[in-house]
């Protein structure tokens, strides 16, 4: 067994969505060739009703899979093929868009105004591309959770895990989409298959994987007759691990705990053509599904 090491730790930056929608973008719109399958992943947790409440209006999407996880507040969505719902806290949406949908999607804030939870954009292989769009719209309790001897939690969103298997399913990439939690000062492996991209986004607490193969803490060593301590980095709230090769993941909770979704998935590792909310092989196809939405035959 090898345990990744890690290639990069960014935090998710401020940006501007839909109608003027703020919050965090940890990747996209950019080359996305190290998280393939993935494209984006946006964290849009708020506390500011104002922030949000524009909400996402109507816009297409073509070629690839969002995959929406609400932690507190709800989502009302609607599309073109007359599809309607609400995602409440703890729900899942995994919509394949396939050969194409409009669709809108309206945040409210619970009751103290927050709106948490988090977008993925998952690509399609050119074989499903203009695949037939469908809907897992998927509530809080159908999410099945494990709870191991050391208190480590884990909700298995899609893919297996522990034992247990997530109510997402037909998914191209077939990826794993894990909400773990890690008790404070433990130190926890997870298994990821080695033919699979992964990355952590933590979102609770801190913890280190940096070091992870290592012992953890403060060390002292003696450089030139002097002591110098050198403390292990630390990852805390919106930040984004990116992991090399490898078919172990380790972490060590911080004092507090930590929090964090892990995701992995097969790359595709094929060509990318992409603008915005439409995602293609080539130039020409792309060009084709815009000149398709302004002529309005982009719905089959």
């Amino acid at each position: 067994m090898s345990i990744r090491p890690v290639k990069s730790i960014v935090t998710s930056k401020p940006t501007v969505e839909g109608a003027g929608v703020k919050l965090r973008r940890a990747f996209g719109f950019g080359n996305t060739t190290e998280f393939d399958p993935f494209l984006l992943f946006d964290d849009f947790r708020n506390d500011r009703p104002d922030d949000y409440r524009a909400g996402f209006p109507w816009h297409p999407h073509r070629g690839i899979e969002t995959i929406t996880y609400v932690l507190a507040g709800s989502v009302e969505h609607g599309d073109s093929l007359g599809n309607r719902g609400n995602l409440g806290a703890g729900d899942v949406q995994w919509m394949t868009a396939g050969s194409g949908i409009l669709h809108q999607e309206m945040p409210q804030g619970d009751a103290t105004g927050r709106m948490h939870g988090f977008q993925l954009w998952a690509n399609l292989p050119s074989s499903l591309k203009m695949a037939a769009p469908r809907y897992q719209d998927i509530k809080a309790a159908e999410i099945p959770e494990r709870v191991d001897d050391d208190g480590t939690r884990v909700r298995v969103v899609c893919g297996e895990f522990w034992g247990r298997r997530g109510p997402v399913e037909g998914v191209a990439a077939d990826p794993r989409y894990l909400d773990v939690s890690v008790p404070a000062g433990k130190r926890k492996t997870l298994p990821v298959e080695l033919d699979r991209h992964a990355f952590a986004y933590v979102f609770e607490g801190t913890g280190d994987f940096r070091a992870a193969s290592k012992p953890f803490g403060v060390l002292t060593e003696k450089t030139d007759s002097r002591a110098e301590t050198l403390v292990r980095e630390t990852t805390g709230n919106r930040s984004l691990v990116l992991f090399d090769r490898g078919d172990e993941v380790t972490v060590q909770a911080g004092e507090g705990g930590i929090r964090f979704l892990l995701v992995s998935g097969k790359p595709i590792e094929e060509p990318v053509a992409w603008y915005g909310p439409i995602v293609m092989n080539t130039e020409a196809e792309l060009q084709q599904a815009f000149a398709e939405l302004r002529a309005g035959t982009f719905i089959r």
